[in-house]
């Protein structure tokens, strides 16, 4: 799914510009423990997370995540979107809860990137 669909899909606002939106998603994962996001979200995945500082674009770029969705209509502080710009990397707030959100990527395609640990 490209980055402008899944936009469009959550009702999304895009926090950090210039991005590139036809940034191709392979799925998703939802969290908001980072170590979760390390142990468990597969590359090329979007984040959905009520996390908002600056740790989940860290913890995102190590675990090679596409782009982070901030859930609940969160907006991150300015320290957050200032290393989102340096890193160009894609940051976007949904009015939607997190359960909400992962229902609509779902129900649109897009696959679970989440580890099975069972």
């Amino acid at each position: 799914m490209k980055l402008t669909s899944l936009i469009d899909l959550i009702n999304g606002t895009l926090l950090v510009e210039p991005a590139n939106l036809e940034l191709d998603i392979q799925g998703g994962c939802g969290a908001d423990l980072m170590s979760d996001v390390l142990a468990s979200c597969q590359p090329d995945s979007v984040l959905l997370t009520g996390l908002v500082n600056p740790q989940a674009i860290r913890t995102a770029l190590m675990a090679d995540v596409r782009a982070i969705v901030f859930v609940r209509g969160k907006r991150p502080p300015q320290e957050t979107l200032e290393l989102a710009c340096r890193e160009n990397f894609p940051l976007i707030s949904s009015p939607h809860g997190m359960f909400e959100l992962c229902g609509r990527l779902y129900q649109a395609g897009l696959p679970s990137l989440e580890m099975d640990f069972s």
